[in-house]
């Protein structure tokens, strides 16, 4: 047969199995094309006119009493995790730069990315002096590095926010994590929008960090809150007063590409009246941006067998997103601890699993209004042939050729361009580990060439 229809046939071929829809949820491959990080102990300065407090942060992060003394209280991985020394002690002079927890679709003019920065340690009651801000970041995948290009502090100085806040009587009134707890961010136009889990709330604001409005969540009608939401007294009723677990508020909010609709996902499944959990779904609600309203429309995720909350949520086309799924774990499972029970400093009692970004399709769904999964790949299983990584990993097995992300919160995706998505950790500084056993984790961010995945449909 003549060469030139051999090559047309198989073009064809491969033109229809490009088009051709993937197999429900199937894997497709991931192969690391750049490696960058932040490193751990990364600190920043508070904004001029805050107050003077907030040059000292984490004093409330070692326990119930207040901790002065700078770098005075060693951080560990938490009893979860094995109680491991991260290396990095508390509390810190100056502000941490730490929790990268959701990147927006849309960048800065000049291609850098806005990400979201968490609540600072975790909960409401240890970040009263941890500043909230949203910052702009450029990851240099040559040279490894991640430069900060600005950082945008959160405040409330027209009086917007409906409850009182840790620096009510001030007159800038920055927000601080005892306030909110940031972990999405979308930016359209010369508005921003934040997710928070502790009400959750939705927050609108200016491209300056100025809030411009605050609006509570709206399922089927009521507002839905979280034990963490001002409004509530302890004690309250679970699957009643407050329905959205502790810490599974909007995790994840996919904007879409014409800048009308939030798409705002729960982190964990929300509770039934009985107190437990509805089922082993997340609720993704929509909002009208324009009217600054929910809709009343909403979907449903099904998580896989073996995640327990996702980790980001952003569209790639007017149809198809992109979404963290994962579990609990942190560490290679190569390390995992012969007892979970009974954590060793030289193992994960509860290593990482599943860790996985799933491409899904919003305008295809069931009867019962759950998005189909077209393709995923997976963290833990990405290939290195390059040798890109920059970082080593504790593992008791050979990694040579191969790469993974073995971190508890993966918590940042987006497109890059047609074959490659980026992704980074929320380091929880100075709480998780991840890459070794006795050293806090960096702020990795992780460029993946994946065009079979963002082709599939």
């Amino acid at each position: 047969m003549p060469r030139k229809t051999l090559a047309a046939r198989a073009g064809l071929v491969a033109a229809a199995l490009a088009a051709a829809p993937a197999a429900a949820n199937e894997r497709m491959p991931a192969t690391l094309a750049g490696h960058a990080f932040i490193p751990a102990f990364s600190l920043i300065a508070p904004p001029a006119d805050a107050p003077r407090e907030t040059w000292i942060s984490g004093r409330y992060a070692a326990g119930p009493a207040r901790v002065d003394r700078p770098y005075s209280v060693p951080g560990t991985t938490g009893a979860m995790h094995g109680n491991r020394q991260t290396g990095i002690s508390l509390p810190f002079i100056g502000q941490p730069l730490q929790g990268f927890s959701g990147f927006a679709m849309n960048r800065h003019a000049d291609g850098s990315i806005y990400a979201i920065i968490d609540n600072g340690f975790g909960t409401r009651r240890n970040s009263p002096d941890a500043l909230l801000y949203f910052a702009r970041v450029a990851p240099n995948w040559q040279a490894g590095t991640v430069e900060v290009r600005e950082t945008v502090f959160l405040r409330d100085p027209d009086r917007l926010v409906p409850f009182r806040i840790t620096h009510d009587g001030t007159a800038e009134r920055y927000l601080t994590g005892a306030d909110f707890d940031p972990e999405s961010i979308q930016v359209a136009g010369d508005t921003v929008w934040i997710g928070d889990e502790f009400g959750p709330y939705l927050i609108r604001a200016t491209l300056d960090g100025r809030i411009t409005g605050v609006f509570p969540t709206l399922l089927d009608g009521r507002e839905i809150r979280s034990p963490d939401h001002p409004a509530l007294t302890i004690p309250a009723q679970a699957g009643r007063e407050w329905v959205v677990p502790r810490s599974a508020g909007f995790e994840g909010m996919a904007l879409t590409p014409d800048g009308s609709r939030l798409w705002a996902m729960i982190e964990r499944p929300i509770l039934a009246e009985n107190g437990q959990p509805e089922g082993n779904f997340l609720r993704i609600l929509e909002f009208d941006t324009r009217a600054a309203r929910w809709t009343g429309r909403q979907l449903r995720y099904r998580l896989d067998e073996g995640a327990t909350a996702i980790g980001d949520f952003n569209m790639i086309d007017d149809r198809r997103a992109l979404v963290i799924e994962r579990d609990n774990g942190e560490g290679d499972p190569s390390l995992a601890c012969p007892n979970p029970q009974q954590p060793r400093p030289d193992c994960f009692p509860l290593p990482a699993r599943f860790k996985r970004v799933v491409l899904i399709d919003l305008s295809q769904t069931d009867a019962e209004g759950f998005v189909r999964k077209i393709a995923h790949i997976d963290l833990m299983d990405i290939a290195d042939p390059e040798g890109l990584a920059r970082i080593p990993t504790a593992a008791n097995r050979d990694l040579r050729g191969r790469f993974t992300f073995p971190f508890f919160t993966i918590e940042s995706v987006m497109r890059v361009d047609d074959e490659h998505i980026a992704v980074a950790v929320d380091n929880n500084l100075p709480f998780s580990s991840g890459r070794r056993l006795d050293r806090a984790a960096d702020n990795e961010f992780i460029l993946l060439r994946v065009p079979e995945l963002l082709r599939a449909r």
